[in-house]
């Protein structure tokens, strides 16, 4: 299954230096973004055991990024991705792929 999620927001960066408040919106907002998504394109899990995330991010632009930032900007994301699944989160097995050109 493929699902196309958008970029997450720069203020869910971890080297932002934004109050704790603030960044809890944007988490808020890019989990309830994330787990529409999956829910429309019908997202789901069969199994127990592990599940991985082969995840491709592709930047908005040619800024450079480092790919652990990026991988924990999508931690909200990936709470509504599971949230969708209606799983719990430890079984996932991410495998992220940050590309430096933008899509």
């Amino acid at each position: 299954m493929e699902i196309t999620f958008h970029f997450p927001p720069k203020e869910l960066n971890p080297n932002r230096r934004l109050h704790w408040a603030a960044k809890a919106k944007f988490a808020k907002a890019y989990r309830l973004e994330c787990f529409i998504i999956a829910r429309e394109a019908k997202a789901a899990v069969d199994w127990d055991g592990d599940i991985h995330l082969f995840i491709d991010f592709w930047p908005p632009d040619k800024r450079a990024r480092d790919d652990d930032n990026t991988a924990a900007s999508f931690k909200s994301g990936r709470d509504g991705l599971a949230d969708a699944l209606g799983v719990d989160d430890v079984r996932f097995r991410t495998h992220p792929y940050l590309h430096r050109m933008p899509y």
